[in-house]
């Protein structure tokens, strides 16, 4: 792949769909900090971008069943009934039907208002393609929309990069309108993004490379854990791109 060739690819002017992971922020004596996360969503959704929630940026693999649902709760009470949001399917170590337990997930997120991602589960891992999307299919069946979730093994044990058999089985799926993509790696996601572009349009690939956004010009979208306060995304998007990526290198000089 060549400088050039990389170049032809880039999709300038294209409008960006942007989603915020929340973090899940906490009082000094161990208690959600129920109001300031609801502000942060209020403020983030001011800002232009949908809310994602029960993401690893909020902690879900160390929420329980209970705590993942005041998460819900609290999401609609700040968004109201119909703002969008994404919600973590998380079912790690959890005993059961793997289908049954992700349709579980996925109802109480649809029941809140929610899109459904479907985290990454071990008990997927060493399947072959086929059986890995017959059980996304089962899982997906009758939802009106739903993301999967590739992550990269350096984040959690439960994550892997698919591979391109794996890829297209899951992008023929209907429910499925797209998947956020963490490896971390440009070449890796390009060749993603090639592939969406041949086998389905219309899918979406979230990037998840906080290093990376530029990747928004060569045809992904977003979903990444923004830690930066709501007030600079907001300016940053009337701003432009450059904008945006000046105040990105800035807050992670800081951080």
């Amino acid at each position: 792949m060549s400088i050039a060739s990389l170049i032809e690819r880039r999709q300038l002017g294209r409008k960006v769909q942007g989603i915020a992971a929340a973090l899940l922020p906490y009082e000094a004596d161990g208690r959600v900090a129920v109001e300031s996360f609801k502000q942060h969503l209020i403020a983030t959704h001011q800002a232009g971008l949908m809310n994602a929630v029960n993401m690893d940026t909020g902690y879900v693999n160390y929420l329980s069943e209970s705590e993942k649902r005041d998460v819900l709760r609290w999401t609609g009470e700040a968004l109201g009934k119909n703002v969008a949001f994404v919600a973590g399917a998380y079912i790690e170590n959890q005993p059961g039907d793997i289908v049954a337990l992700y349709r579980q997930q996925m109802d109480l997120i649809v029941q809140a208002g929610g899109i459904p991602i479907l985290f990454q589960s071990t008990r997927l891992h060493g399947l072959s393609s086929k059986e890995k999307a017959a059980v996304y299919q089962a899982a997906c069946k009758g939802f009106p929309h739903v993301l999967a979730f590739e992550l990269g093994a350096m984040f959690a044990p439960n994550g892997e990069i698919f591979d391109d058999e794996t890829i297209r089985r899951l992008m023929d799926i209907h429910e499925i309108k797209g998947m956020k993509h963490s490896s971390l790696d440009r070449l890796v996601e390009r060749h993603r993004l090639a592939l969406r572009d041949a086998h389905r349009p219309d899918f979406r690939i979230y990037t998840g490379n906080d290093l990376g956004i530029n990747m928004i010009e060569y045809g992904s979208d977003y979903l990444l854990g923004l830690a930066i306060t709501p007030m600079y995304i907001a300016r940053a998007r009337k701003a432009g791109y450059a904008r945006a990526k000046a105040l990105a290198l800035r807050e992670a000089a800081v951080a």
